[in-house]
């Protein structure tokens, strides 16, 4: 059945793919990204010719996940243009590199600016339409950094990406008696086709992190050591085949998370005991007949 989707995030990487494939797949896809008219011109004209040349209903949307206004004005333009919204992709984010203490907190403010509350902008947008038309699906880009292993000198990062994960678990509850499902999409580490550490950011505070220097090996090493972990057949393509799977299964059948991890950083088992607990939990609240989900390896 085809689905008219909204993927935030959409210029690269992860976001980027699962546009394209899910569009591919037949749905309607709004591939949102900020600033279309200037520093992402040449993604969004690329999204068109592509489009254009397989025929496919992909539609390059300004979307600044800093902004409601910019978030509410891209909703009302897809409910506009179709008519409905049946899934949202809650992927944009930053991932930033450096020593915890070398971050200011207005520079960490930023990370969660843009990791956790860009997309509370977005569920202020979206979600008055789902809840109105009462069915949807809300599909969250999360992390194996939020309870497997990850490398140190990516703390921001990492809270950043725990807070939102726990939005979502949390939003899932609240959201699921207006027929509207959850799934947590959690990647793991893919240091090839996707720009996720080239353009990680780096404090400003350049004395502090100098201070840091017997890391030096470690710090500048991340990627490659992730990179000496993962397998060759380690392609974020697989997280967005995984999104068009769960999309194009019939409602009430999706899964609450779904794991894609080449590395083997602990966080399946980890998820699979926080996930039995949290059912057990919801159980004993009243609520678990909602959320009977499980953890897909």
């Amino acid at each position: 059945m085809q689905s008219v989707i909204l993927v935030t995030g959409a210029g690269t990487g992860i976001g980027k793919l699962t546009a394209q494939s899910l569009a591919e797949a037949g749905h309607v896809v709004y591939a949102s990204m900020r600033d279309i008219a200037g520093r992402n011109n040449g993604r969004a004209t690329e999204l068109r010719a592509l489009a254009a040349a397989k025929g496919l209903q992909l539609h390059p949307l300004e979307l600044d996940v800093l902004s409601q206004d910019s978030a509410d004005a891209a909703a009302a333009t897809i409910v506009r243009e179709q008519g409905h919204l049946d899934v949202v992709m809650q992927n944009a984010g930053h991932l930033v590199v450096g020593p915890t203490e070398a971050f200011t907190p207005e520079e960490i403010m930023k990370v969660f600016d843009t990791n956790v509350l860009g997309a509370q902008r977005v569920n202020r947008a979206v979600l008055p339409y789902l809840r109105r038309q009462e069915s949807g699906l809300m599909l969250w880009i999360s992390s194996t950094t939020t309870k497997g292993g990850f490398p140190p000198f990516m703390g921001p990062y990492g809270a950043a990406k725990a807070a939102m994960d726990s939005l979502a678990v949390t939003l899932a509850y609240e959201i699921a008696r207006f027929g509207i499902e959850t799934s947590i999409v959690v990647p793991g580490a893919f240091t090839r086709g996707t720009d996720h550490f080239p353009s990680a950011g780096k404090p400003a505070d350049a004395a502090t992190a100098a201070a840091y220097s017997r890391y030096d090996g470690v710090m500048d090493q991340i990627g490659e050591r992730l990179s000496a972990l993962t397998p060759d057949n380690a392609d974020p393509q697989a997280v967005a085949g995984e999104i068009v799977r769960i999309v194009g299964l019939p409602a009430g059948t999706r899964p609450m998370r779904s794991l894609i991890d080449f590395v083997g950083d602990g966080a399946t088992e980890v998820f699979e005991v926080s996930e039995r607990v949290r059912i057990e939990f919801a159980k004993r609240i009243g609520m678990g007949d909602l959320l009977e989900a499980k953890v897909r390896r």
